[in-house]
């Protein structure tokens, strides 16, 4: 079974984000526990937690289909000692405050090695983020995201992935979340038939398909291997709509969230419904 959502609203507290799902059809959700552009923020509030969990539960959302993401400033691969630490911190506050949510997911942006290390220094440094704060946190899942390669960001390979989990102590806490915009956009050719079953075959070689833990599904405002992040509503962008029907029936992404962070919010409820009426 499909579970698809997306990136929904927390305004106003967290517990309003499940009703922001249920609004627009959504079967799963994401949500930012904390403002995203921020490095600090007020604790979770004893009420604001225990209406999240009442409204989850009112609303049918189980936690191994919500997907909350970290906030934009983190860099866990970061060279900078200041600034490294500065995102571990933050880091774990993140997991820290799933954790309080009986959440059992954290999605994150694997870093960037800003041109003053090599890639794969700044892989062992993520994979060091991570060990710390799962010693620090129980059932919390840390779930690195691809990226399309922008800048100095790592990621945009499958074997950075691999390097990564393999340098994390306990492989049952960590597992990967694929964005189809970034994969694209980093060169992995998704949007015809060939390039699509090579590219998953390829995760499942390099990787592993137990590890993929959920989706972002983005259409790409740019081109095969731009590394450019820019998302398009699904269809309008250079992906267009035959790798989504091809996603929405393919029974190796059953059962994990997937999430729309697709620009024009207002379409989320006509993405959704048209995603359902495709499978099958």
């Amino acid at each position: 079974m499909k579970y698809i959502g997306a990136h929904v609203s927390a305004a106003g507290g967290v517990e309003n984000a499940p009703l922001n799902a249920y609004k627009i059809g959504a079967k799963a959700f994401a949500i930012f526990t904390k403002n995203q552009k921020q490095w600090k923020a007020s604790p979770l509030t004893e009420k604001s937690i225990s209406l999240f969990k009442e409204n989850c539960k009112k609303y049918g959302y189980l936690p191994e289909y919500i997907l909350p993401h970290d906030g934009y400033l983190i860099n866990p691969g970061s060279p900078d000692k200041e600034m490294l630490e500065k995102s571990r911190v933050a880091l774990l506050d993140e997991m820290q405050r799933c954790e309080q949510l009986g959440l059992i997911m954290l999605n994150f942006h694997p870093g960037a090695h800003l041109n003053k290390i090599t890639e794969n220094d700044c892989l062992k440094i993520i994979a060091d983020s991570i060990n710390i704060c799962l010693r620090k946190t129980n059932g919390v899942t840390a779930i690195i995201e691809n990226t399309a390669g922008q800048g100095s960001s790592v990621g945009y390979k499958f074997e950075h992935l691999r390097t990564i989990i393999d340098l994390v102590d306990d492989k049952s806490r960590v597992g990967v979340c694929l964005d189809t915009c970034h994969t694209y956009a980093s060169g992995y050719d998704i949007k015809q038939e060939d390039g699509y079953q090579w590219t998953f075959s390829e995760f499942d070689r390099i990787i592993g398909l137990s590890y993929l833990k959920g989706i972002h599904l983005n259409d790409a405002r740019k081109g095969l291997a731009s590394r450019v992040d820019r998302h398009e509503s699904i269809g309008k962008g250079d992906l267009g709509k035959e790798v989504f029907i091809r996603i929405m029936n393919d029974p190796r992404f059953d059962n994990i969230p997937i999430i729309l962070e697709t620009p024009d919010e207002d379409l989320w409820a006509k993405e959704i419904a048209w995603l359902y009426k495709v499978i099958g």
